[in-house]
This record gives C-alpha cells, structure tokens and sequence, in this order.
C-alpha cells in the first residue's frame, strides 16, 4: 500500500500564512502537517508516498531532501495548480499502481485515525466524522442502502446518513480504473474547476465504498486561520 497526498494548491482562504509556505508546511506545535503526514504512514506501515505538488514546490522539496521520516517520496508536478483539485488527482491516475491512500494535505489528525482506514475490511473505504453536520464548508460522507454514494459539499436530496469526511480515501488497486473513468468524464470535459470529491460519483456508484466512522477522534482541516488556532488549542493537545 502507498500514499498519495494532493499537496498542489495554493490554499487562497489560508493566504495570511500560506503566501509565505504551502498549506502542507504550516507548523502545527512546531512540526509540519507534511512531517506529521510521514511519521504517521511510517507508523501504520507504509513506506512508499507520491506527494503532488505545484504552489512553491521547491519548498516541499526542500523539507522531504530534510527529513522524509523513512518514507520514499516521489514528487508528481502539476503545473495548472491554481484549477481545482481533480487536476491533482488526475496527474497522479498512473500512480495508483498499488493499493493506495488518496490523502488531502493539509489535515491535523490522531495517528489513529489513518490506522483505522488502513485495517478496515472494506477494501475501499472514506472515513467519517459522524458527529459533524453540515453547516456550510463541510465536505460530507453521503452513504445509502449501506454504501457510500457521495462525497461532497451538495447533498442529494435522498440518502440515510451523513459525517464530514476527513479527506481521506482508501483505493483497492483492481479499482482504480474506475477512479480514473470517473475523472476522465470530467476531464474530457475540461471541468478543471471540479474539486476531485465531486468528479468521483462515478466511481461510487460503479465500486461498493464502506466508510470507518471515527468521531471523537482528535483531528481537523485548516482551509482558515482561525482553523489554525483550533488545531493548536483543540487538537494537538489530544495527539
């Protein structure tokens, strides 16, 4: 199994801190999101990440060339950083070779939590905050009949339930092709302001996705300064 962490974007509502380093280099109790991501893949088992990157790339290099926490990175660029984030996942479609963990970067997270997604038995899993309803930003974990049938900031007006993902997404290998058709429809399109979440509806209805529902374990996403602070007060001290 690999990681595959989308760490391209310019993180534009983060622009106090992030005009000066990419979102994934934002220190968190003086260690990088970046270095926190390593040490907990290294800690679960997996040794092997492709790290997309774009915004201030030389920076990113810089800190895996430092300390890659005894993990083998290779880097994949995309140029058109600035489009949504499908482009990233599209760049990195031939890197879903193996098992995978399609990872945001710029979320703080208990190492248990990537563990849990790691262990599930479903072989294609999105994890769950189940106590968190939508108020607005939050991307969700749509799921129906017992599978996962979306994952997105507009919800369908039919489902079950529904938790803020983590932005995190296990791909079984034999699967992948089906990530890849599901963007292409989108691509073929030239939607490159798609956030990839949306451009995967394909994929779940063609690929039984289970979720691990982890609430009440530390973790949170920095899209905004104030989200920094949270983490700082809220969570790190519970990592």
């Amino acid at each position: 199994m690999k990681a595959i962490i989308l760490a391209a974007g310019v993180g534009k509502r983060l622009w106090q801190v992030t005009q000066h380093r990419p979102k994934c280099l934002i220190e968190i109790g003086g260690r990088t999101l970046l270095h926190r991501y390593l040490t907990s893949l290294r800690s679960v088992g997996i040794h092997s990440a492709d790290v997309v990157v774009g915004y201030r790339q030389e920076m990113i290099r810089e800190a895996v060339a430092g300390d890659s926490c005894g993990v083998r990175v290779n880097f994949l660029v995309n140029e058109q950083f600035h489009r949504g984030s499908i482009s990233s996942l599209w760049i990195a479609r031939d890197a879903l070779d193996d098992h995978a963990i399609v990872m945001d970067a710029d979320v703080l997270f208990h190492q248990e939590i990537l563990r849990r997604l790691v262990q599930s038995p479903y072989e294609n899993a999105l994890l769950m905050d189940e106590t968190v309803k939508q108020t607005g930003e939050e991307c969700m974990v749509v799921v129906e009949g017992g599978r996962v049938i979306a994952l997105t900031k507009t919800m369908p007006l039919q489902y079950d339930y529904a938790g803020e993902g983590v932005g995190f997404l296990k791909i079984r290998h034999a699967d992948a092709p089906y990530v890849v058709a599901s963007l292409r429809t989108h691509v073929d399109h030239e939607a490159w302001q798609m956030e990839y979440e949306d451009a995967l509806l394909g994929f779940f209805r063609e690929v039984k996705v289970g979720h691990e529902k982890i609430g009440g374990l530390p973790w949170t996403e920095i899209d905004f300064i104030e989200d920094v602070s949270k983490a700082e007060r809220d969570v790190l001290p519970k990592l």
